[in-house]
């Protein structure tokens, strides 16, 4: 399979150190890894750039962003000059980076055309105790975010999936469990899909997913295509193995045009503008058009490349096009249906629940990844938008935002001591005593036993602070509360 997971799957399992190449059309990105670990990334994107994510995470003032071009400077890291200078610390450095990688890495996702090459070597200066980010959590939130894509049956209907290792099944929804639990070693999946009622998009997803964090290897791995002369992996001939692999491309899109959307045929998003519609059309004319093709095979496989061709050609066709592109959206049906609604708020749930998860385990940075998606989805939810303040107030470079969430989260459950607690012991651990007590008295307002509350508002005042009732001294339904 040509796709960022498998790579990463391929190079973190096996351990390697090198540097994987990604080329799309104009776009060209290096991810160096050093023994499996992802520890530096290189991209020619301006919004993956090092300096914007600074500025979009409000690390540097505007007036560094504006003049980002005289930090440049020859055989040192942009970030390196920005912390020498006193621009930024080590801690908005280290920030910066983990999010450039998380960013670079899952834009990734979305695209099956792409060409990849993995370049040996042997070793990098800092070595994998640089990683700042989990390369199976990339996998995992990648897959979970991209969309579904019909080479994915192409490449997993007729393998036969096995238990490979335990090691990351902790990230796997109870649904994903469930799936797993019919898998044998001995029936394809074609097969396990049929006694499974859930969506077959959602399947193939799931297990590849199970794939990429070796949660399920193949008994019949032999399949996997092999690097060729330039190590570079090519797209799956799983379903047709005997031809030629530009053929077996072919062939594969032909079998999957049918179940197809016009988007899916050129590999855009249904809110692509008018240019990346006609990049996209370019880059895949540049890959099918017969004339790409040996006399040979044209003249052996003729239909079925005309048939391919056309199918692209007229997706360009009715999406270059306003008015005809419009027709086919309303003909779609409307973008967001209350069923849509329902799965992203499901989605959103376990987002939740895997933050919670890495919280427990000390892994704050993670957490703050799925649960910025999960409230992005659920803005009506006081406890995500607390478990991420009590996330980022771990961390020193997202204090800002800890206390933005802090008072969402208040905003949205006035009854619940915990988000006073929480911005009260961070306003205390910034040195700011009024604001700390403040907030430490609005929670026992609301919960007079709250013990933190209490110990941390007497070590403020030297226990001399009493609490009145106040607002919170009215119970739901308006009488007064007994002292």
């Amino acid at each position: 399979m040509n796709h960022i997971a498998t790579h990463l799957r391929n190079v973190f399992f096996n351990k390697k150190t090198g540097r994987l190449i990604y080329r799309r059309g104009d776009i060209l990105k290096y991810f160096f890894f050093e023994k499996g670990a992802i520890i530096q990334v290189k991209t020619n994107q301006p919004d993956e750039r090092l300096g914007e994510i600074l500025y979009k995470l409000e690390r540097i003032p505007k007036e560094a962003h504006a003049k980002i071009d005289e930090y440049i400077e020859p055989n040192r890291n942009l970030g390196e000059v920005l912390k020498t200078r006193g621009v930024i610390s080590e801690d908005d450095l280290n920030e910066a980076l983990a999010h450039q990688t998380r960013e670079s890495v899952l834009n990734v996702f979305a695209h099956f055309d792409a060409e990849f090459d993995f370049q040996e070597h042997e070793g990098f200066a800092g070595g994998a105790e640089e990683s700042r980010v989990s390369v199976p959590l990339l996998i995992e939130y990648g897959i979970r975010r991209m969309p579904g894509h019909p080479l994915l049956q192409a490449f997993l209907a007729r393998r036969t999936p096995a238990l490979g290792r335990k090691t990351y099944a902790y990230l796997l929804t109870v649904e994903e469990k469930d799936i797993l639990e019919k898998i044998n070693g001995k029936d394809m999946a074609e097969v396990i899909l049929r006694t499974l009622t859930i969506p077959p998009d959602q399947f193939w997803k799931s297990l590849y997913l199970f794939y990429c964090l070796g949660v399920v290897d193949f008994t019949d791995e032999a399949q996997e295509a092999a690097p060729d002369e330039k190590n570079r992996l090519r797209p799956p001939s799983a379903s047709h193995p005997d031809v030629p692999q530009q053929i077996a491309e072919v062939l594969t899109i032909r079998d999957t045009l049918p179940a197809m959307t016009l988007y899916q045929i050129l590999d855009v998003p249904k809110t692509a503008s008018e240019e990346d519609i006609k990049k996209a059309y370019f880059q895949m004319a540049r890959r099918f058009h017969p004339d790409r093709f040996e006399r040979k095979l044209v003249a052996e496989f003729k239909s079925q490349i005309d048939e391919v061709f056309d199918g692209i050609t007229n997706a360009y066709r009715v999406l270059s096009n306003k008015e005809s592109r419009r027709l086919y959206d309303a003909k779609s049906g409307p973008a967001s249906t209350q069923e849509d609604v329902q799965e992203s708020f499901r989605k959103a749930d376990i987002k939740f629940r895997q933050g919670k998860t890495l919280h427990g385990q000390g892994r704050y940075d993670e957490a703050i990844a799925y649960l910025e998606e999960a409230v992005r989805v659920r803005k009506d939810k006081g406890d995500y938008f607390l478990l991420l303040a009590m996330c980022e107030s771990k961390l020193p470079a997202y204090v800002q935002k800890a206390e933005q969430d802090y008072l969402k989260a208040i905003q949205l459950e006035p009854w619940n001591p915990e988000g006073y607690v929480g911005l009260g012991l961070l306003y205390k651990a910034e040195g700011l005593r009024t604001k700390a007590v403040k907030q430490l008295e609005k929670a026992l307002e609301v919960d007079t036993d709250h013990a933190s509350a209490r110990e941390a508002l007497d070590e403020l005042t030297g226990g001399k602070k009493k609490i009145s009732k106040g607002l919170f001294g009215m119970d739901f339904f308006g009488s007064k509360k007994k002292k």
